[in-house]
């Protein structure tokens, strides 16, 4: 029988995980021959100890991660960083922490457009899922601090080239004043009882 994966707010304690997880979004972007901006060690332990990341565990062994950003003063949120090695993939586990940071963010900042930057298809149809909707990148926050995060993509020369108006990525947003979009994604968290956690 498997050993049950627990997920949680990643805290000091996970410090230790920083580099299998960039390990493992490094070997991710290999074998997918996609973009994905490289994280700097310290500014993903900054994310673990201000309390914006989510890290999955089975027993001591890293089963998935992900991370919130925030930018122009709280108005736009992005949860990023969304991996799962291989071992643990197939069991429903990116869905969960998905669910997970998204429900964070909700919780945090509930009056900000929540946004996400992919190349997965996997990833695409959750976000749809979950209320997302495809957008241009002038839908997205203006902040030069999270454009500069994609110089470490190798597809950042055609971000340059267009104008910062497109890429190989996908815009996707979530918006709280759309009803449609607020009832697509609590009807999709609805589905993982776990959830209740950030709604004490």
């Amino acid at each position: 029988m498997d050993q049950e994966i627990e997920i949680m707010v990643a805290d000091e304690r996970h410090l230790g995980y920083v580099t299998t997880i960039l390990e493992t979004i490094e070997a991710a972007a290999k074998v997918r021959g996609t973009g994905i901006a490289k994280r700097d060690p310290e500014y993903v332990k900054q994310k673990i100890r201000e309390g914006k990341a989510i890290i999955a565990l089975c027993g001591d062994d890293f089963a998935g991660f992900s991370y919130i950003e925030t930018w122009e003063d709280k108005k736009y949120v992005t949860t990023s960083g969304l991996i799962v090695p291989e071992k643990y993939r197939g069991r429903g586990l990116a869905r969960r922490i998905k669910h997970h940071t998204f429900s964070l963010a909700r919780y945090r900042w509930p009056e900000a457009k929540i946004f996400s930057l992919t190349s997965g298809a996997a990833v695409m149809k959750l976000n749809t899922q979950m209320g997302y909707l495809p957008v241009t990148f002038a839908d997205l926050t203006e902040d030069d601090t999270f454009w500069k995060g994609c110089q470490g993509c190798v597809n950042y020369d055609v971000l340059q080239r267009t104008g910062r108006r497109y890429c190989i990525c996908t815009g996707m947003l979530f918006d709280p004043h759309e009803p449609m979009s607020v009832e697509m994604a609590e009807k999709e968290l609805a589905k993982d009882p776990n959830i209740k956690l950030f709604n004490n």
